[in-house]
């Protein structure tokens, strides 16, 4: 009978509780003491905990105010988010690319994310906030960097430099109409992308189906300092398991990191990116390796996988520097019906959406 009635209590601890949390989320921002960036201001309006189970799922909706308090410009930030650090679901993170904040200048940074904490975690803040990383112009970074969001980050300011820079030489050799009407094109391959759902599984799946292998095709491109060899995937059904690849590294730099892009055509002929498939590796120089990949692609039930494409979508060297495919390697046909433009290029596209060329000119002559 006691514990029947401790049960009950706890029970309406816990909805109280939860209650209480729709009202007013506890939370707790955190940036190290020489972080490059001050909190200028925070707005928690729309945020809530409820009581779902034996766990909070809380929404999370934040707009931070913050001011660069160093000496150099910053092109990017990713701030972590944590509800609690060993519960599937509770980890999140707010990454902002291709900014232009000048020193003692603010910036916002907004989130929406919904995450899990259990209800026996503790008296600590509901969600605590902080800084994973901030890269700035002169491509340094500062931070813990937990989440690799450095190498992220990184990508996106190589892909915004290599796209700023083709923007302002088409700028320069076929005038305002010709950015125009380049700005219209984005537009429209935006809207014709193919969306289809794609899920990635870690380990074996459980579909029973009859498997059969699918050799990879590869789009090569000659400035890439790893090739795709060979490669094959098992198929079942709707899904694609186990992809295996065989890359040369034909640089004369050892490799950390290689990022692949996987494109899938069904049977009905419909292209999309499936996946970008990361390998933390070591690679020598001039070496061959097999890269295997403990995961699976689960598909639309309706989709039956005819062909496989791979091809380099970034990679990163030991020192940490950086390539990435040049514009003209990724005016293939298909890339540009199926991989999303960088985030500088959509940026740049809604400015032009909303203000016109002349603003997207304007926003050029800044770098």
């Amino acid at each position: 009978m006691r514990s029947r009635v401790l049960e009950t209590l706890s029970l309406i601890l816990a909805l109280t509780s939860g209650l209480s949390a729709q009202q007013n989320l506890a939370h707790k921002i955190d940036f190290p003491h020489d972080a490059p960036v001050t909190l200028a201001g925070d707005e928690w309006g729309g945020s809530a905990a409820t009581v779902r189970g034996g766990a909070y799922a809380i929404d999370v909706r934040v707009a931070l105010s913050l001011r660069n308090a160093s000496q150099r410009r910053i092109r990017g930030i990713t701030l972590a988010v944590l509800a609690q650090e060993a519960t599937p679901g509770g980890k999140g993170s707010i990454s902002v690319p291709s900014l232009d904040v000048a020193p003692g200048e603010t910036f916002s940074v907004r989130g929406d994310l919904h995450l899990l904490r259990p209800i026996g975690a503790g008296a600590s803040p509901m969600v605590e906030v902080s800084l994973d990383g901030v890269l700035f112009d002169d491509l340094n970074f500062y931070g813990p960097d937990k989440l690799h969001s450095r190498r992220t980050m990184m990508v996106w300011e190589l892909e915004a430099r290599r796209d700023r820079q083709y923007f302002k030489a088409l700028l320069d050799q076929s005038g305002r109409d010709g950015l125009q009407k380049e700005m219209l094109a984005s537009l429209a391959r935006d809207g014709d992308r193919p969306q289809f759902g794609v899920q990635m599984v870690r380990g074996r799946a459980t579909n029973t189906d009859p498997e059969r292998d699918l050799q990879f095709a590869f789009l090569r491109f000659p400035d890439a300092p790893v090739e795709p060899m060979e490669g094959m995937a098992r198929i079942a059904g709707n899904e694609a398991r186990e992809p295996k690849l065989v890359v040369h590294n034909r640089s004369p730099r050892v490799i950390r990191y290689l990022e692949m892009g996987w494109i899938v055509r069904d049977s009905q002929g419909r292209e999309f990116l499936a996946a970008s498939m990361p390998s933390e590796m070591r690679l020598p120089p001039r070496s061959v390796s097999q890269i295997p990949q403990d995961a699976t692609l689960r598909f639309d039930p309706r989709t039956s996988v005819e062909s496989m494409t791979g091809f380099v979508s970034s990679v990163e060297f030991i020192d940490g520097s950086m390539w990435i495919p040049n514009r003209a390697e990724l005016d293939d046909p298909v890339l540009r019906r199926v991989v999303a433009p960088s985030p500088e290029e959509q940026r740049l596209v809604q400015i032009y959406r909303k203000r016109g060329i002349v603003a997207v000119i304007e926003e050029l002559k800044k770098f």
